[in-house]
């Protein structure tokens, strides 16, 4: 029975997400707000009929009061459990690229025009039960962070996501769905244990030129061995962190850092042991625009100028935080 209902509710699911407008902001209204007994609700219920059988069959007054007053607090629950929600504002925040398998933070602002708190306040990706609880001031806001692990590269619509309370007896949920319209550009994983950075290749266009070597562009790089002499030491790497990395040989004149699609060392029959799970993770393509990845967020720690080269889309040698981002963004989209 329930294989025949899972495929059902799937179905039934995605005619309903598709209902939904795409907003990054939106207004509960007694239209967008659902509410449904919780399983403590009916026992509750059942309780108070028990009882309320009880106080008739023995004709007892004090069963008829404390019938009438746990229903009674039970329906003026109902009401502030329906007005936590109803007339909540929320906002999701635009959020930033991330990799592959991580997860992506969302920040969602709730606001409230009102003058009490209010309490006990859920948010979830729908289909997840990894909730995230916070309470929202009177005439003020908070912020709840939701977490969502995409697992391709590419631009990704944000999941739909889904706020509930229970406050304040438990035996009422009340909840709402929303479908955010903001895209997140994801990165491709990158290589866990990506070998070194790629040999310079000569430069194009003729003469070299000596241009700016103290930041260059090097042939390749290590951890720091004991004797190694001074000139092979990267200072300006080791100005930005506490760690020493020498240069494999020294860079020559009409040399380049050029990261380069065709020339990752990747091939069909040798799967990277990094390479991502999930549909189409383990083709070559993937792997070579992992290590790709792997090996700008090393060229980007050492402070090095790099290029990188990808079927279709060149990328000039830069460093720095806006370089590495249009690299990473140009292995996304590959």
């Amino acid at each position: 029975m329930t294989k025949v209902l899972s495929p059902l509710r799937k179905r039934f699911r995605r005619w309903f997400e598709s209902r939904l407008p795409l907003s990054d902001s939106i207004r509960l209204t007694q239209r967008t707000v659902y509410i449904l007994p919780t399983r403590a609700g009916l026992m509750l219920f059942v309780t108070l009929l028990v009882l309320l059988v009880g106080a008739i069959n023995y004709q007892l007054n004090l069963g008829y009061l404390l019938t009438f007053l746990l229903g009674g607090s039970a329906v003026v629950g109902m009401h502030i459990c329906h007005g936590t929600l109803r007339g909540l504002s929320l906002h999701l925040l635009p959020p930033q690229p991330q990799f592959a398998h991580a997860h992506v933070a969302l920040d969602v602002v709730l606001s409230s025009a009102r003058n009490s708190v209010r309490h006990g306040i859920g948010l979830s990706v729908l289909g997840l039960d990894q909730w995230a609880w916070n309470d929202v001031p009177p005439q003020g806001s908070s912020t709840i962070q939701v977490a969502w692990q995409p697992l391709e590269r590419g631009w990704h619509r944000v999941p739909t996501l889904t706020a509930e309370t229970r406050f304040p007896m438990g035996s009422f949920r009340v909840w709402t769905v929303w479908r955010p319209a903001a895209q997140v550009l994801v990165y491709p994983a990158p290589e866990a244990h990506a070998p070194p950075l790629p040999p310079g290749q000569a430069r194009t266009g003729g003469a070299a030129t000596q241009q700016a070597r103290e930041g260059g562009e090097y042939d390749g790089v290590r951890a720091y061995r004991r004797g190694d002499p001074l000139k092979q030491i990267v200072w300006k790497k080791a100005a930005h962190t506490d760690s020493l990395v020498s240069r494999e040989r020294e860079p020559q004149e009409g040399e380049e850092l050029w990261l380069d699609f065709e020339h990752t060392g990747v091939t069909a029959s040798a799967p990277s042991p990094a390479a991502a799970q999930g549909p189409g993770a383990h083709s070559a393509t993937e792997r070579k625009l992992s290590r790709l990845c792997a090996w700008v967020l090393q060229a980007d720690r050492l402070v090095l100028d790099y290029g990188l080269r990808l079927p279709g889309k060149v990328v000039s040698p830069g460093s720095g935080e806006a370089h590495k981002r249009e690299c990473l963004e140009a292995l996304a989209l590959c």
